[in-house]
């Protein structure tokens, strides 16, 4: 299968007073087109700083990201992100937020046909009726539908979601896992998650990998052979339970509260 997203060797600091501050160490991570890759791993090691090597915010020390078979050089138009804090504008409707990136990349498009986009997407993520609100009439997890809509308007081939629903209430974020799935069926786009939650990264993940401690290296990678969308039932079965076992291990050995 084709990869689209490949980050070969990638290693990164930060320039501060002190010195060199090493956030990824020879990183390696391939994703199939149309995959949906959780990455999980302590706080502080660098998912964050990866996201945005991905999106072309930032440049690797040394290494690649490659999207498309291209190397990463500026910041993608074909990326849309999704963070833990919705970041919708109260002074825009929500309609008006979901528009936005198409505002940005696409001026020239229609009003009528940005509109019509935004609101096939609010109808899929259950918001129908919903377009004239602004943010702060609406719960959290409508706003994060929200903020899903916007990442998608302008049909990215690849989403960036930071912990997009870390902050819900879980049977909020369990719907919002479920919500995930028909998207994905309706609108194929390759994913990336960065999530601190091991049960939504083996519901939504395709694969999953296992970051370690700062400098962050691959730790281990994990294959969820489990065909979408997915019932919330499969992470109460066996196989599920011991995939998570391992990941946990693997999660603590990395942190250095396991032996290896």
């Amino acid at each position: 299968m084709e990869n689209l997203i490949e980050i070969k060797g990638v290693t990164h600091a930060y320039k501060t007073k002190a010195g060199p501050f090493p956030v990824l160490r020879d990183l390696n991570i391939a994703i199939p087109k149309h995959s949906f890759c959780a990455v999980v791993g302590p706080s502080g090691c660098g998912k964050s700083t990866l996201t945005r090597l991905i999106a072309g915010l930032m440049f690797p020390d040394q290494g690649e990201v490659w999207l498309h078979g291209e190397l990463v050089k500026s910041p993608r138009k074909t990326v849309g992100m999704a963070f833990q804090n919705p970041v919708l504008l109260e002074w825009r409707t929500i309609l008006q937020n979901v528009i936005l990136p198409l505002e940005i990349v696409a001026p020239s498009m229609p009003k009528a046909q940005k509109e019509a986009r935004a609101k096939e997407l609010l109808a899929l993520v259950g918001l129908e009726g919903f377009e004239n609100k602004r943010p702060s009439e609406l719960s959290g997890g409508m706003r994060q539908r929200a903020s899903l809509c916007r990442a998608l308007v302008h049909k990215p081939d690849i989403i960036i979601l930071d912990e997009p629903f870390g902050a819900l209430d879980a049977f909020t974020r369990e719907d919002l896992w479920q919500t995930m799935h028909q998207l994905r069926e309706k609108e194929p786009f390759t994913a990336l998650l960065i999530t601190h939650d091991l049960r939504e990264s083996v519901y939504l993940g395709d694969q999953v990998v296992v970051l370690s401690g700062r400098p962050a290296t691959t730790q281990y990678v994990m294959q969820v052979d489990v065909p979408g969308p997915r019932p919330l039932e499969m992470l109460y079965e066996t196989d599920t339970v011991e995939r998570l076992a391992v990941l946990r291990r693997e999660i603590q050995i990395a942190q250095g509260r396991a032996v290896a």
